[in-house]
């Protein structure tokens, strides 16, 4: 699944965005783009499960690919 963020995202903010997404699924797979602000999370969890963690994070964001 892909998530594009509305907020800005930093190389720094890279370890807490994947500790957010291993929070709710501590076997997911995380990879940050900065660059194209995107979040790819691969998991067996369903996309909206992980809104409550991005949210945790203040980041906005929306699904582009389930």
């Amino acid at each position: 699944m892909k998530f594009s963020v509305k907020n800005e995202i930093r190389s720094a903010d890279i370890p807490a965005i994947e500790l957010a997404m291993k929070s709710v699924d501590g076997d997911a797979k995380v990879s940050v783009d900065v660059d194209t602000k995107t979040v790819s999370v691969d998991s067996w969890l369903m996309p909206e499960e992980f809104f409550v963690a991005f949210d945790d994070e203040n980041y906005d964001v929306v699904i582009v690919e389930a």
